[in-house]
């Protein structure tokens, strides 16, 4: 069923407006079954055993049907990149309308990231601002510059994954005797297995994004096993993997954080269209647009190629 699944494939390269997270393309591929489209973007860098739960999340989303939902439209945070020129962060924050809470990537430089909030709240004074790490931080470290944050900006929704292990963010949640939630990221989708971190005082919320962590039904069955809120946030996808992500939102009956499902706005380029409309986003599925957006025929090879090291281990 999958190899018939995979002769369906198309593989787009998407421009990003800036350099995020060390990109300036976003290639994404794409195959449809009975359900729809689904999407298998693993980030280039990634081995073939990361790749795994990508694309069990993809054969989920072609083919199978969205779990009840809940709600029909998704409220979404602004997520703004490492950018340092006020016309930038002006910029960025203007594609987000009607937004409440915005998640500002912190991690290299106090200094210029103190700067970079700041500025984010004087645009936005009546946000709600929260950070992430990517797991960059020592705990000293980690503990010093929350500190700063806190004194120089005030009220943090909560920190993403300010420290890399799950020792490191118990340790840190016991020494910061500052009130800024932790939430994790990476401490559950780059785990080996999911289910066996013990979470306890180390985070307080849970970050869910579809394709890490296998799908949607696998993601509601961490949800279930770890007892934590969560929030659910993309992995820089197309309007496809974007669609899954608010499928996810939706299908918890409550949820009690903005999620970071509208980096659709940091992409120049796209195969569908999610439009932010009063700080929401609509769910539904996407049929996409390919034109002018499809890769070479040696970088759709490597993606093929890449499907099928990735599905051998997985078959």
């Amino acid at each position: 069923m999958s190899l018939e699944l995979f002769s369906t494939m198309r593989v787009v390269a998407l421009a990003t407006k800036t350099n995020f997270r060390g990109i300036n393309t976003r290639e994404v591929a794409l195959f449809k079954g009975d359900a729809g489209w689904g999407e298998f973007s693993p980030f280039v860098e990634y081995q073939p055993s990361e790749c795994v739960p990508w694309l069990l999340s993809a054969i989920e989303a072609a083919s199978k049907p969205w779990p009840e939902l809940h709600r029909s439209k998704v409220k979404v945070n602004g997520t703004i990149p490492a950018l340092n020129a006020p016309s930038d962060l002006e910029r960025i924050i203007e594609t987000f309308p009607g937004v409440n809470t915005f998640k500002v990537k912190v991690g290299e430089n106090l200094s210029e990231d103190i700067a970079r909030l700041a500025k984010v709240k004087s645009l936005r004074p009546n946000a709600k601002l929260r950070i992430d790490v990517n797991g960059s931080w020592s705990v000293a470290t980690a503990i010093t510059n929350l500190r700063a944050i806190y004194e120089n900006i005030g009220a943090i929704e909560y920190v993403e994954q300010p420290c890399q292990s799950v020792e490191e963010l118990r340790d840190l949640k016991a020494k910061l005797k500052v009130n800024i939630p932790i939430a994790g990221d990476e401490v559950l989708r780059k785990s080996a297995d999911p289910f066996k971190v013990d979470l306890s005082d180390a985070i307080d919320i849970l970050a869910l994004k579809v394709q890490p962590l296998g799908g949607i039904a696998r993601a509601h069955k961490l949800a279930q096993h770890h007892k934590l809120p969560i929030v659910v946030s993309s992995a820089l996808e197309s309007a496809v993997g974007i669609s899954h992500g608010l499928a996810l939102a939706a299908s918890f009956g409550e949820i009690n954080f903005d999620c970071g499902l509208a980096t659709g706005s940091l992409l120049s380029a796209n195969v569908g269209s999610l439009p932010i409309v009063n700080g929401e986003i609509e769910v539904k599925r996407i049929e996409p647009n390919f034109d002018g957006l499809e890769v070479s025929p040696d970088r759709y090879k490597w993606w093929q190629d890449r499907l099928m090291k990735t599905w051998e281990l997985i078959a």
